[in-house]
Order: structure tokens, then C-alpha cells, then sequence
């Protein structure tokens, strides 16, 4: 154990703050300039990889070469009897997990403030050119002022090359690693922008995009399987910051931001009013890019005529007719104009008494009509069909109908078919669609319950979806869509329930050798129960944790119970002591004899009944008993001489030599 211990006879090592595969992390104060600091020192596991060791050195004094303010600052890297550190700031506070595991869904304004801080640092870092290969909200701290600080640049460095693999650590970072760190390709700036991408997810949901049972399986997520959509856990997010996230996770590269500097813009303006319903990110199809063939016009372009332009035919050359001169009407022909004029006139009386009777009725009274089938039309299209035809439309009315699409004729009274005079009044029916119901409240209920309600209600189906809530239990619908109150069709409707998981799981750190002090502050930070029981240890400290139950890195839920083994330090001794028993012979008769009982009550006897041991004298008595007292206890002793008490003593355990 290192607690106690002192590094280059300058950093006391005051108690375990942290831990992971590659290190455990300390509290140490440097005795020099009189300040706490916090001590990395590096697992056994690498102390004889001599590769890993010169990068380690190598890649953290370049780290040193950092100042940022959302840099974990590097004060010194020593060694000593094998044993490798680093020395750097000590953040008083929690890591990023720690408090996304406390307050996700972050609020969006302050994820927005976490992830320019964090653009910010990783910028300076890649100016410097330095990647850090290995970001994860593990790797982040944030003060008790909200000051983001990221750490760990040198390990993650030194480890990218070395053979040792630690499980813990590999499934720890890669839900971070981008595909073509997957594909076990070098990493750039740009992997950084993917590790980035997914820290702003998980602010924003609470969960990480991509889960399996192994770490092969997770990486080949993240080669192959789509980012799902930020707003499906969180549908309150604007689309800018969907999008922010969705293009820092691009799978390709060349699709992701140009840098960490461009992220950080992005992220800077996406709560903009103007950005809030920007059109969702799409990684472009290349085949659209596609160069398309320009046709080629052949011929000359005077040869085109347009069809459309108005034609000017020349005039036609006619031949003038010549009038020629009549010869005056003979006599008799003007004899006979007055005849055919009767004539012409008693036709016309004749032709207007029969026209009175038959064509008359027919001209002066309206005509007949068949009503038009116009169901299924188009309203607008069914009413000037009607006004042709002569009909006078009354105001539409409105109707379900489960055949017909909303908003079109469903029927008309009089009905299709129906002979009616011209200028008859016609009602239109538009359809409402098929018969609407409101949409139920299901949140609150258990699932089951609502699962049946909504089949009872004979809805087309229902989907479920599962986040974690720290107001709802577990196993209750937190909301729906659509939501409670819409007019819905049964039968043409998916309901969607979102469901409580219970609280967001918490990944436990380890309090082993640390102080019970430390580890009750923490888990009453997290809403944990601690459990406290004491034993004796010869290796751990008096006050610092033995064992905790579950182990480091289980996942528990708030309000969970988590049991603590405390050392009592070493266990203590019982101490023993020989008593001398001197009693002098005097009898009230000469000769006679006398009875000495000694009664004991220490670690091994009780007072209760005999004595310990009776002595028959006739002479003075001479000898001794031995008295063990446990830790911190009492032994008692009583002399009685011929039922009479001479000696009465108490021997507490300090008094024992």
C-alpha cells in the first residue's frame, strides 16, 4: 500500500481518489510548495513493458507542454523503486461520467457550455499537435465551479502501441473509438471529432449510441450500424443539435468537421432561434455528385422555328366581280308580288299557332336534369361540375367515411342518378376520413396496462421505448405519441410508449484503500446507501476501505445499498501478567489449619461460582497466578482467608507492560 508513503521524499500519499486499467490515481499533498496534487501512478501490469515505459515518458512530458485552462495541468513525472507517476493538478470534483450519470438528460443550454469547453481544449491540444486518442467522459473532470478539465493525453498516447490489454479499459473506451481506429488504422484529429461526437450524445440522452455484450461486437457497430437519432431519447432537442452530433459521428472522415475549431463553432450557434429547425444532417449520396452528360445541339440555330408564334398569311389576289346592268323588271311580275306576300303571311299565322303549342312549353319552363355521380372528387372539381350543369349549391357538409379520403365527396342530396329540374338546390357531403377518437392519457400506467388498453381500443399497434427516468418507476409510460387528447384513427395508428427504466445506472468506482470518509461523501453525492461493517487487517490502514460489495465498476441504481469493509488496523493483542500470591499463616489456633480461595475473572475465568483455586496452609503461602486481559479490558481478583476477603484488586490492560 502507498498510503503514507512518500514519492522522491516529497509527495505524501494521503488516500485512493481513483482508478481504472492503466493506473490508480491518489491524493498526495507535495510537502515543498505546500499544496494537495494528485498522483497518477501506473499499474504493475506496465512497470516491465520497457516499450510502453519510454513512450509513457516520451508522449507525457510533451503532454507538459500543454497549458489550457480545461487542461489538466502536469506538474512532474518521476520513478522510483519501479514504481512510474505522474504528478499533476488535483480537481476537486466529479468525472464527466459521473455527472452525466447524476443529471442526464443534460440541460441543453449546458451541454452546450461542457462542449465548448471541451472543443476548446482538444483545439489547443491538436495546435500543438497532439491527439488524444482516447476521449471519454472518464477522462474529463468538472470542478465544483463547472471548469471542464481533460486529462490523461500521456496514457493514452504511450498505450496506443503497446501488447498489454487491459479488458476493463478496452470495453471502458471503445464505445469512444472511432471506425477506423476499429479498422486498426493510425488516429488523426478527425477521431477526436468522433470521440467528441459521442460525449455530446451522451450529455444529451444519458446513453451511449452503440452497446454489446463484447467489445469486438460494440466496434463493429461502430463500423457498420447507423447513428441513431439524438431526438428519439431526447425529443425536445432542436434539430441543430441532433445535427452537430450526427456530423461529428460520420462515419467517413471526409463527412465529419474539417476540425475540433469548426465543431466548436457549430456547437456555439446551435440554440440560435434561426438554426432551430434547420433541415436534418444527411451524409451526401456521391451518386448524386455524379457528372451528368450535357446534350449535344446539333444544326444551325436559325433553322429552329417556334411553333407558337403567330403566322401572317399574305393576302390573296381575288377577282373583282363586275356589276352589270339589270333591264327593268317586266309588268307582270309586279302584278303578282302582292299574292305571294298573302301567301308568306298566312304561313307564318299558321307556323306560330302550332309553334305556341309545341316548342313554346319546352323553351319557356326548366329543363331536366340527372344528377352527377361525383363521389370520390375533389371538392373544388365537384362543385363546377355542378354549377355547369345548372345546380344552386347549398353550404357543404361533413361526414366520416371509412372509403373515401378526407376532404372529398363522399355523396350529394338530391343523389347521383336522380332526375331533377335545372336550377334544383344540391347539398354536398366532403368526407372527414375515417372516424377519429381521442387519443387516450396512458402515462403513469403500468405497461401492461396500457398495452391492453391500447388493444382493447383496437389501435394498429404499439411500439416501446425504454429510457431511464429518475421521477417515474420503473416499468411505467413516462408519455406517448401521439400525444394524449389528438383525434386519431384506431386503426391507421402506431402508438409508441416511452417507458421508465428507473434511474440511470451508475458505474461504481472503486473505494477500495481509500478513506471511509471519501467514499461516504461520494455515495451520498450519488443518492448511494453506504453499509458500513469493521474488521481487523494487517495490510490496510485504520479508517481505509478493505473490500466493497458490489465490485468496482458494477453497475447499481440510486438508493442502492453498497457494503463497505473497513480496517481497524492491525489485530490487537491479549496481554497476561503473573500476579504474586503471598499469604502469611496465622491461625486463631496454634496448629490449625487455614483455607486461602483466590477467585479470578480476566479473558479465561469468571467469578461466578468456585474459586479458581483453593489452597489447605499450615504455613505461610508463597506463589502466583497468571492473569490474561483482553484489548482494552479489565481483569479482576479477589483473597479470602477462611471466608474472610483480605485482597480485591482491578488490572486494566494499559497498566500491562
Amino acid at each position: 500500500m502507498l498510503i503514507g508513503k512518500r514519492l522522491n521524499d516529497r509527495y505524501k500519499i494521503m488516500e485512493v481518489i481513483g482508478g481504472g486499467g492503466m493506473a490508480n490515481v491518489y491524493l498526495a499533498h507535495d510537502m515543498i510548495l505546500d499544496r494537495d496534487v494528485a498522483v497518477k501512478v501506473l499499474r504493475l501490469d506496465f512497470a516491465n513493458d520497457e516499450e510502453f515505459i519510454r513512450r509513457f515518458r516520451r508522449e507525457a512530458q510533451s503532454a507538459t507542454s500543454l497549458d489550457h485552462p480545461n487542461i489538466v495541468s502536469i506538474y512532474d513525472i518521476g520513478e522510483e523503486d519501479d514504481i512510474y507517476y505522474i504528478v499533476m493538478e488535483h480537481v476537486s470534483g466529479k468525472t464527466l461520467k459521473q455527472y452525466i450519470q447524476q443529471y442526464a438528460p443534460v440541460e441543453q443550454y449546458n451541454a452546450v457550455e461542457i462542449m465548448n469547453q471541451l472543443t476548446s481544449a482538444i483545439s489547443h491540444a491538436h495546435e500543438n499537435g497532439i491527439i488524444h486518442r482516447d476521449i471519454k467522459p472518464q477522462n474529463i473532470l468538472i470542478d465544483d465551479y463547472g471548469t471542464v478539465k481533460v486529462t490523461d493525453f500521456g496514457i493514452a498516447m504511450a498505450l496506443s502501441s503497446t501488447t498489454i490489454t487491459q479488458t476493463n479499459s478496452l470495453l471502458g473506451s471503445v464505445h469512444y473509438l472511432s471506425p477506423e481506429q476499429a479498422r486498426g488504422s493510425l488516429a488523426t484529429k478527425k477521431s477526436d471529432v468522433y470521440a467528441l461526437g459521442i460525449v455530446m450524445f451522451e450529455l444529451l440522452t444519458g446513453r451511449l449510441p452503440f452497446s454489446g455484450e463484447s467489445a469486438v461486437s460494440i466496434a463493429l457497430k461502430h463500423l457498420q450500424s447507423q447513428t441513431p437519432s439524438p431526438k428519439r431519447w431526447n425529443p425536445t432537442l432542436p434539430q441543430s443539435m441532433e445535427n452537430v452530433v450526427l456530423k461529428a459521428m460520420a462515419k467517413d472522415p471526409l463527412h465529419r468537421y474539417e476540425s475540433v475549431d469548426e465543431m466548436q463553432a457549430d456547437v456555439m450557434t446551435a440554440l440560435e432561434p434561426s438554426r432551430m429547425n434547420e433541415p436534418k444532417f444527411y451524409i451526401p449520396d456521391d451518386d448524386e455528385e455524379a457528372t451528368k452528360a450535357i446534350p449535344i445541339i446539333k444544326g444551325s440555330l436559325n433553322n429552329i422555328t417556334n411553333e407558337d408564334e403567330t403566322r401572317i398569311r399574305p393576302p390573296e389576289n381575288k377577282p373583282v366581280n363586275e356589276t352589270a346592268e339589270e333591264p327593268p323588271p317586266s309588268k307582270k311580275k309586279k302584278k303578282k308580288k302582292w299574292v305571294i306576300g298573302l301567301l308568306v303571311l298566312l304561313l307564318l299565322l299558321v307556323g306560330g299557332g302550332v309553334a305556341a303549342f309545341t316548342l313554346l312549353p319546352s323553351m319557356l319552363l326548366p329543363k331536366d336534369v340527372t344528377v352527377p355521380d361525383v363521389s370520390g372528387k375533389e371538392y373544388d372539381d365537384a362543385v363546377k361540375e355542378l354549377i355547369d350543369l345548372g345546380f344552386v349549391l347549398e353550404e357543404p357538409k361533413e361526414e366520416p367515411s371509412d372509403d373515401i379520403e378526407e376532404g372529398k365527396v363522399t355523396r350529394t342530396i338530391p343523389e347521383a342518378g336522380k332526375v331533377v329540374k335545372e336550377g334544383k338546390v344540391i347539398t354536398i357531403f366532403q368526407s372527414l376520413g375515417k372516424e377519429k377518437v381521442e387519443m387516450a392519457d396512458y402515462s403513469g400506467l403500468p405497461v401492461n396496462e396500457a398495452i391492453n388498453r391500447i388493444e382493447a381500443a383496437n389501435y394498429d399497434d404499439y411500439e416501446l421505448d425504454e429510457v431511464h427516468s429518475d421521477e417515474v418507476p420503473e416499468g411505467e409510460v413516462i408519455r406517448q405519441e401521439p400525444e394524449a387528447g389528438e383525434s386519431v384513427v384506431p386503426e391507421e395508428t402506431v402508438v409508441r410508449l416511452i417507458v421508465s427504466m428507473g434511474s440511470s445506472p451508475i458505474e461504481l468506482d472503486n473505494y477500495q484503500g481509500s478513506s471511509i470518509e471519501f467514499a461516504q461523501r461520494h455515495l451520498a453525492s450519488l443518492m448511494l446507501v453506504p453499509e458500513v461493517t469493521r474488521e481487523y487487517n494487517d495490510s490496510v490502514s485504520e479508517g481505509n476501505i478493505i473490500k466493497q460489495e458490489p465490485e468496482p465498476e458494477s453497475q447499481v441504481k440510486k438508493g442502492d445499498t453498497i457494503k463497505l469493509i473497513v480496517s481497524d488496523g492491525p489485530q490487537p493483542e491479549d496481554k497476561s501478567v503473573d500476579i504474586p500470591l503471598e499469604v502469611k499463616y496465622d491461625p486463631e489456633e496454634e496448629g490449625a489449619e487455614q483455607t486461602v480461595e483466590l477467585y479470578l475473572e480476566d479473558l479465561n475465568n469468571t467469578m461466578d461460582g468456585d474459586p479458581k483455586e483453593t489452597f489447605i496452609i499450615t504455613e505461610d503461602l508463597i506463589t502466583s497466578f497468571t492473569v490474561t486481559v483482553a484489548y482494552k479490558q479489565q481483569a479482576k481478583y479477589r483473597i479470602v482467608v477462611d471466608g474472610k476477603e483480605i485482597e480485591n484488586k482491578t488490572i486494566n490492560y494499559d497498566d500491562i507492560e
